[in-house]
């Protein structure tokens, strides 16, 4: 008799990241070098548009920054995404647990920039640090710093602006959400959370476990393009939109006469025009460049930014959900007021 022997074929192993990621950065890096003479030959050349036109101009402005922000929003995001492997909320609301205020305040904002969450996080975040014990002003110092100050709006300023313009964004971000978190510290407003939220106990589940290594991480870097690239670009491409049209249109005079230094009520105008629009740092990063480019001051600008990515209408909404009015109202106008503070600060000193 003869004897069939069997072998077990076990799961088939996936190929390496590593050398497919050098490869993609090496033709990210030809592809930004050529970027600029390309966008004029496209505009000149192929659309036969006039850059000294209002049109031109405009054409010509969205044709250099769609695919320059886009290639920039995904090598940051890229980049982001394997730095926020090493993070979880289960892991960010450990770190933030038993933090005392002061201490904590600043902790949380540094926190809040390194960590995945945004307004749409709001309320699951807010329910689990109160419940694990966070103090409220250090919760809400992490829920200013979060979507306000982080990775991917940092680099897009460095690289469309320079190091000048996103330090003082990274400054001042952290300083308003250190401030107000203190602030709603001391007024002692726990009462005003919605007592549902003080009953919620935090469950401990099963841990769920980390990447095993880095070509772990680098596959979460490239799901996270796939995730927030895919989700976002629409916005950023209307930002760059309504930025071409500010850049074609707009006559600068005009604009800097609105959003100047001159103008004392331009910096709580810009907060007002900020607060209903709903974006990330992505979308409104090409706003803030075309309204520089046209004579806007910087503060004022900055103002403006914060305002969209740390005080926006869904987010207020979102909120409603674990907290009373009063809470609400005190979070807006110490937020709103440090903003300001800072648009005033930098036109006075800039």
């Amino acid at each position: 008799m003869s004897s069939v022997e069997t072998t077990t074929v076990g799961p088939a192993r996936r190929p390496p990241l590593l050398f497919p990621v050098l490869g993609g950065l090496a033709l990210w890096l030809a592809l930004y070098s050529v970027l600029e003479p390309a966008a004029s030959r496209v505009t000149r050349d192929i659309l036969r548009l006039d850059p000294e036109t209002h049109l031109g101009s405009a054409v010509g402005f969205f044709v250099y920054e769609a695919p320059k922000v886009l290639m920039l929003l995904v090598l940051v995001v890229f980049g982001v995404g394997v730095v926020r492997s090493f993070f979880t909320p289960e892991r960010t609301r450990a770190l933030l647990a038993g933090k005392r205020e002061s201490a904590g305040n600043v902790f949380a904002a540094l926190l809040g920039t390194v960590t995945p969450f945004c307004s749409c996080s709001a309320v699951p975040l807010f329910i689990g640090f109160v419940a694990t014990g966070v103090p409220l002003g250090v919760t809400f110092s992490f829920l200013v710093s979060a979507p306000m100050v982080n990775e991917v709006a940092l680099a897009l300023l460095f690289g469309l602006f320079g190091w000048r313009v996103a330090a003082l964004y990274l400054g001042t971000g952290l300083a308003v959400a250190v401030i107000s978190g203190w602030i709603i510290g001391r007024l002692r407003l726990e009462r005003h959370v919605e007592p549902w939220v003080y009953e919620t106990r935090a469950v401990s589940g099963a841990a769920v476990p980390g990447p095993a290594g880095w070509e772990e991480r680098l596959r979460q870097g490239l799901a996270a393009v796939r995730d927030i690239v895919g989700r976002v670009w629409p916005w950023v491409l209307l930002g760059i939109a309504v930025g071409a049209g500010i850049h074609g249109y707009v006559p600068g005079n005009l604009l800097a006469s609105i959003m100047g230094k001159g103008a004392w009520w331009s910096v709580p105008l810009a907060v007002l025009i900020g607060v209903p629009i709903y974006s990330n740092a992505a979308g409104v990063i090409p706003v803030v460049s075309a309204l520089l480019e046209k004579g806007a001051a910087l503060g004022t600008v900055l103002a403006f930014m914060m305002s969209v990515v740390a005080l926006s209408l869904p987010e207020i909404i979102i909120l409603r959900k674990v907290l009373k009015p009063a809470l609400i109202a005190s979070f807006v106008a110490i937020v709103t007021a440090g903003i300001v503070l800072v648009g005033y600060l930098f036109n006075l000193l800039v």
